[in-house]
């Protein structure tokens, strides 16, 4: 490999859905969020699940996947980051984080409004975990779908950033 080519971003994707976890509904948030990634970063997928709006369940997957060798450069989160009472993936992220990255999300919220101002009604957040970037979504597919579109211009040069690949110059 060219020492000018950074390899695939590697990613996982959590569905955060009590009734997708029960089999009660379809999960399509995340499917969505597969797809764009591999169509739009060229990244691989590594793993994938759909758990329950659980704090310790949602921290204990964040937690597993932002410590695997080889590293998982990118964790996406769908779900539990609105205003409902079982909502709790931002407060579970937040365990797993080290270091916060909220303009993340705000500039995906910012360059959502022109679609819907409901866009700030998420509570999503970023933020890095060991050399991971965690990032939590709305659970809509098209909310999820949008926020993530909004920043994925900047996602490979965060990933390579925490990858160590950026140097200063």
């Amino acid at each position: 490999m060219s020492d000018n080519i950074s390899p695939p971003i590697r990613f996982a994707v959590a569905t955060i859905s009590d009734r997708c976890s029960r089999g009660e509904s379809v999960d399509t948030s995340g499917p969505a969020l597969v797809a764009l990634c591999k169509e739009t970063l060229g990244a691989e997928l590594i793993d994938s699940v759909c758990i329950p709006d659980d704090p310790e369940g949602i921290e204990a997957i964040l937690r597993d996947w932002s410590t695997r060798t080889p590293t998982i450069d990118l964790i996406l989160a769908t779900g539990g980051t609105g205003l409902a009472p079982r909502d709790h993936t931002p407060e579970a992220a937040m365990r797993v984080i080290d270091r916060p990255h909220p303009a993340l999300l705000e500039l995906a919220r910012y360059r959502c409004l022109e679609k819907t101002p409901r866009a700030f009604l998420t509570r999503g957040i970023a933020g890095a975990a060991n050399r991971s970037l965690i990032i939590t979504l709305p659970g809509s597919p098209r909310g999820a779908t949008e926020n993530l579109e909004a920043i994925c211009d900047i996602l490979p040069h965060a990933i390579e950033t925490l990858r160590g690949d950026v140097k200063d110059g």
